[in-house]
């Protein structure tokens, strides 16, 4: 019986020892595990970046690519709700401004709102802004203009001054 007792405690011993060697080989394995999905995490992000880049590249090349960005004058007195742009007198963008947006326009930031393809030649961009004037009386101004576009990408900028500004309500720059 005592060999038999020192048979059994021989075999749990043994037993205990496997188990806990395969919970190290298992933390190991997983370990490995987590570094590689976090290297394939990252392969696939950059993958979809370049996938995007090209993206773009194709649905808008160079040579008929129009850009338009919004910004805020400086000295605009008034809330901005939405811009609405047609080209040619077809919709192109319609955005609708969240607090947190018109705060970071109102800092000088600046918002693409349109990508897009556009013949060569002269084009027409309609600008309307709406909102509401320092009085709060509800506020519409849309202005035309025309828009050249050459060879190569056009990238043009919206300026919005608002309800004080009169006829310079709305000026595009070229960038």
């Amino acid at each position: 019986m005592h060999r038999s007792a020192l048979a059994v405690l021989f075999i749990v011993a043994l037993a205990t020892s496997v188990v806990s060697s395969a919970e190290e080989v298992s933390q190991e394995q997983i370990k490995g595990l987590d570094e590689q999905i976090q290297e394939i995490k990252s392969d696939v992000l950059g993958i979809a970046a370049k996938l995007s880049r090209l993206e773009e590249k194709l649905l808008y090349p160079s040579n008929s690519q129009i850009s338009l960005f919004v910004s805020l004058a400086p000295d605009a007195k008034f809330r901005l709700d939405a811009v609405e742009i047609q080209i040619d007198g077809k919709p192109a963008a319609r955005y609708l401004y969240a607090y947190k947006e018109l705060e970071a326009l109102r800092q000088g930031g600046v918002q693409r709102i349109y990508t897009g393809n556009v013949t060569r030649g002269e084009h027409e961009l309609q600008v309307s802004v709406l909102g509401k004037s320092e009085s709060g009386a509800e506020y519409r101004h849309t202005q035309s203009f025309k828009v050249n576009k050459d060879i190569g990408p056009r990238v043009v900028g919206i300026t919005i001054a608002g309800a004080d500004a009169g006829s310079q309500a709305i000026s595009l720059n070229r960038w």
